[in-house]
């Protein structure tokens, strides 16, 4: 690695030519790449899906592979770290091929593969590091069993891939929201005083997701796909593990839990138990405020990115109290 090239006097000059390669670099491979994408085939069930068929689809494996090396170039990386990077990578290749399939691998597949992820990335977790989590707003430490720490840590990364994935449905939506989320861990981690390697890659995941937002900016040139929403799902539950604080999960993404969670939640409740609820909201919630409110594509974005910016906001403010 670069990095071992240079005293830790140059690795924050080391850093940040790294994040500005990983912006160029993202750029440069979305345009130079997407032509090779699969094409979108348009979304049946979603409001305005077939807007988008025809559009390049999968462009998540371009941005996650230009994080990938430029952590691996640029950054300080442990093998903790890149145990970490080769899960993110494996979920992102899983996604990817469900873009690129002629059928749609269905839901118990992905849901399975998903499982194996988070549970490699839990115990890789604990390896390293306690069952001890910090109810940060009160200033409580818990430290929970191994065990009981692991799944929780599984239902953690399961939610958090599958609340992203089922997120993305509007130019720019996912990946803003997931920016506004990360930049808030990042903020949080130097808040408590407790900024590690991990911190740093937040910065260069935040500017890969700019670079590929770039070109998904209304109207969008090409989509991220299952490649970059499950990947962006991994990443997240990471930043929520390492701050010490992973409850935290719940208010600095609470715009993609609900969003794409809301419809999870429906789905599951329905077949499992035959309950209805929210017969009259469309999930996910940007398909209800576009087809059942009149907001733009634009207004959607822009709407639920204030609305997470207001509880991110909101916590930094009482963790600086």
């Amino acid at each position: 690695m670069i990095n071992m090239l240079f005293n830790n006097g140059n690795q924050a000059l080391l850093a940040a030519f790294g994040q500005l390669a990983a912006f160029a670099g993202t750029c440069f491979f979305m345009a130079k790449c997407s032509q090779f994408l699969p094409k979108d085939g348009g979304r049946d069930f979603a409001y305005d899906g077939k807007l988008s068929a025809g559009k390049p689809r999968g462009a998540g494996i371009i941005f996650i592979l230009v994080f990938t090396a430029a952590a691996l170039i640029f950054m300080p990386i442990d093998l903790e770290i890149l145990i970490y990077l080769i899960l993110i990578v494996a979920e992102m290749l899983t996604g990817y091929m469900d873009d690129a399939a002629e059928k749609p691998w269905g839901e118990y597949k992905k849901g399975i593969l998903d499982l194996i992820i988070a549970t490699i990335l839990a115990v890789n977790y604990l390896h390293f590091n306690s069952s001890t989590i910090e109810i940060a707003t009160l200033g409580i430490n818990i430290n929970i069993p191994p065990v009981l720490f692991g799944l929780l840590t599984v239902i953690l990364v399961w939610g958090s891939i599958n609340v992203t994935n089922c997120d993305d449905g509007v130019d720019g939506l996912s990946g803003t929201l997931t920016i506004i989320t990360l930049a808030t861990f990042y903020v949080i981690d130097h808040i408590k005083g407790k900024p590690d390697e991990f911190t740093n890659l937040i910065l260069v995941f935040i500017i890969c997701i700019l670079g590929y937002l770039w070109y998904n900016a209304t109207p969008s040139r090409l989509l991220m796909g299952d490649a970059g929403s499950r990947a962006m799902g991994v990443f997240i539950s990471i930043a929520a593990l390492k701050s010490g604080s992973p409850v935290l999960f719940i208010p600095v993404a609470a715009v993609i839990i609900l969003d794409g969670g809301l419809g999870l939640v429906k789905v599951a409740l329905i077949r499992g138990f035959k309950i209805h609820i929210l017969k009259n909201v469309r999930t996910p919630l940007h398909d209800h405020v576009r087809k059942v409110m009149g907001w733009s594509n634009t207004q959607t974005v822009s709407r639920f990115a204030i609305i997470q910016i207001v509880i991110s906001l909101a916590v930094v403010y009482i963790l600086l109290l």
